[in-house]
């Protein structure tokens, strides 16, 4: 034999091993667990926020974003695919062959070689008593053949007997089934989409625009015998191009049929979770023109032409929003936009004091109908949640305020908010911040206030600024106030307005009247960031008292500076009011207190809330879309094939015993008489073995069985 032929007959061992199986098997589930683990088919900048720069890129090149596609991971599929079509053609003619094999040439003596075995003396001839034993076994579901031999003293009979073959066929089953399994999932696997790619030149497509723009270079054949893809489809359109997702980018499908949405049906439970998604369609066929209508709900999918068509979720199918714009930060315009959810138009922001005006772009990004919270554990103001200036540590006061639309850790008490929007705001570098901003005021115990939502990165929970409600019911008083507090001479104004009320002396000329109104000007010049005070807010008043001032004397400056900010932004808001030609408030009333107390609030958190506008949801015309996941599954009925054979052939391995009976009857001297001897092997050594010996020694030769060792010998053929 050459040493190429050795060689390729020790690879073929190998190949066909038990050890090898296992080895891909392990492999196999490893590779699962990671894509389980990692989520699948994601945007290359979620794997790079999640894992970082180094790992991101190397998880990309082992196609772990893609594990059940990765060339590696088929080709490990197909490998187990041919180990074990090797071990069943190795064992499979051995197993066939031993189904009709009754081992009936042993030798009488290596009966005694048994772990199960019995003796004794039949008072019957042997024929008589092989024909009586025989039909014995064969009434309680043994195959029995008989085998006639010649002794000393005459005619000696073997009675071979066997049960449980269904064994060895479990052994085939499974194995097979793990083949079709295999096959199967390299059918409806990404193999044929791949081998399309490289035998055809497809390439997956990485732009934008319209599917008809496309060019065919990235579009498979209609006739493409397997694929699994997603098809998006609005209310009052249709769509016939299925989108297959690849980890670099992706392939366009087109399917013998279009799917025309006429309507989408969604229920939600009372925790906002949608209970019923499903979608009533017509089916275009593109080569007759029939109509087909069908309606797809979740686990109910409709099946055309070889075509499963399941109801995979559902999105915004381009719903029209009208928003209303405010300046935020400094004094303007306010002005209404109407945009397209997933499209963007640009504005123009004018900064003034001689600074260019900047062009940013608005992308609308998300409409929710629908918003369930939380609201089990609201507090009234004044209770210890508030934000309390004399704590000097005011961090997590903040923190609570620009944290989550609601929190609680108590028993759910969920309530339907309203519609909300969500935007994009880039400025000209290309930098984005999103916002998610409620249509109607919220009441979460404190009275109504507006809850505008920020966050910098995607992968991040929103934080929420809660803007009190004004007098006339809307988010204008706020942003007046807001906007003369960055104005010094609107700043000044209200100082002086509210100093001349509260000072002993009347005089401005006066040593008191002048302290008071250098105390109150610094008050409110930190708190609304000026100066040397950048930070702003209560976090700049509570950092400059733990700079400037004795802990014993904290709490009481504390509440001073607080009482000079409140008094001061009361003045404020009156001198804003009154310019816009609205009546005064009246200070004694609960409900203007209330609004100073949050707006002082908001105001401190607005420094951390980075928005040049804040764009309301003033009304909106919602159109829904189904997402369809479209497939074509030849395998699907080969996996099933091989779930029935792993089925049968596990439950035939673990629950069905192999068992081998001899029985030799041998004649004695006397012709009337003969000597039996029995014994049983099992491929599994079971209590319930024992006892069946036991009861077929006692049955059959009414003797009683000797105690089995630990292992049984394998049985020796003449």
């Amino acid at each position: 034999m050459s040493d190429f032929s050795l060689r390729w007959r020790n690879f073929l061992e190998l190949l066909a091993s038990m050890r090898f199986a296992i080895a891909l098997l392990t492999v196999i589930c490893i590779a699962s667990v990671i894509g389980t683990v990692i989520q699948q088919h994601e945007p290359v900048n979620n794997y790079v926020n999640q894992f970082g720069p180094f790992w991101s890129e190397l998880f990309l090149a082992l196609k772990l974003n893609a594990v059940y596609s990765a060339w590696w991971f088929l080709l490990i599929l197909a490998f187990l695919v041919v180990s074990t079509s090797l071990c069943l053609m190795r064992h499979t003619p051995k197993y066939l062959a031993d189904l009709r094999n009754f081992k009936e040439d042993i030798r009488e003596k290596s009966l005694s070689a048994f772990g199960h075995k019995a003796q004794n003396t039949l008072a019957e001839a042997p024929q008589a008593a092989a024909q009586r034993i025989g039909q014995g076994l064969a009434q309680r579901g043994w195959r029995v053949k008989m085998q006639e031999r010649d002794t000393a003293n005459g005619k000696g009979y073997m009675v071979a007997a066997k049960a449980g073959a269904a064994n060895k066929l479990g052994y085939i089953a499974a194995h097979t089934a793990i083949v079709l399994i295999c096959i199967g999932g390299l059918l409806d696997g990404d193999l044929i989409v791949r081998a399309q790619m490289w035998m055809g030149g497809k390439t997956p497509y990485v732009g934008g625009g319209r599917i008809s723009d496309v060019p065919d270079q990235h579009r498979l054949s209609m006739s493409n015998p397997t694929y699994r893809g997603n098809l998006f489809v609005a209310e009052g359109t249709q769509a016939s191009t299925a989108l297959l997702s690849q980890s670099d980018g992706m392939l366009l499908q087109p399917l013998p049929f279009s799917v025309e949405l006429k309507k989408f049906i969604v229920e939600y439970y009372s925790t906002g979770m949608p209970k019923l998604f499903a979608s009533e369609v017509l089916i275009h066929d593109l080569a007759t023109g029939e109509t087909t209508p069908k309606r797809i709900e979740v686990n109910h999918p409709a099946s055309y032409k070889g075509v499963e068509i399941y109801q995979s979720s559902f999105d915004d199918g381009g719903s029209r929003v009208k928003l209303s714009a405010q300046p935020f930060q400094s004094s303007g315009q306010s002005m209404e936009v109407e945009g397209v959810i997933g499209e963007s138009t640009t504005f123009t922001r004018k900064l003034g004091n001689g600074q260019p005006d900047e062009r940013m772009a608005l992308e609308f990004t998300e409409l929710r109908t629908i918003n369930v919270e939380n609201f089990s554990n609201t507090e009234p103001v004044g209770s210890s949640s508030a934000v309390d200036v004399r704590k000097v540590d005011l961090r997590n006061a903040i923190e609570s305020r620009l944290g989550a639309g609601h929190k609680t850790a108590t028993e759910k008490k969920l309530r339907n908010i309203g519609p909300s929007v969500g935007y994009k705001l880039r400025d000209q570098a290309g930098q984005a911040i999103e916002y998610h901003n409620y249509m109607l005021p919220v009441d979460m115990g404190e009275g109504p206030v507006y809850l505008l939502g920020m966050r910098e990165v995607s992968s991040e929970p929103f934080r929420y600024l809660r803007v009190p409600v004004d007098h006339e019911g809307s988010l204008d008083g706020f942003v007046r106030l807001r906007q003369g507090l960055s104005d010094p001479s609107l700043r000044q104004a209200a100082i002086e307005r509210y100093v001349s009320k509260v000072s002993p002396d009347s005089n401005p000329e006066s040593a008191a009247y002048h302290n008071l109104l250098q105390s109150t000007v610094r008050a409110l010049e930190l708190f609304a960031g000026s100066g040397q005070a950048p930070d702003g807010g209560l976090q700049g008043v509570g950092q400059f008292i733990e700079a400037n001032v004795p802990p014993e004397a904290r709490e009481q400056i504390g509440e001073t500076l607080l009482r000079l900010i409140s008094g001061s932004l009361l003045e404020l808001a009156q001198i804003s009011r009154q310019s816009n030609g609205l009546p005064l408030l009246d200070t004694e009333d609960d409900t203007t207190q209330a609004f100073m107390t949050k707006a002082v609030l908001a105001l401190s958190d607005a420094q951390f809330y980075p928005a040049p506008m804040v764009f309301m949801l003033q009304d909106f015309e919602q159109v829904q879309a189904s997402v369809f996941q479209v497939a074509r599954a030849p395998g699907k009925n080969v996996v099933y094939l091989g779930c029935v054979f792993l089925i049968i052939g596990v439950f035939a391995m673990l629950y069905v015993r192999d068992r081998r009976l001899w029985v030799w009857l041998a004649p004695t001297a006397t012709a009337e008489h003969s000597q039996a001897q029995m014994a049983m092997s099992c491929n599994r050594k079971l209590l319930d073995v024992d006892r069946e010996f036991e009861q077929l020694a006692q049955q059959l030769l009414a003797a009683t069985p000797t105690p089995a060792p630990t292992i049984a010998p394998e049985p020796k053929e003449v």
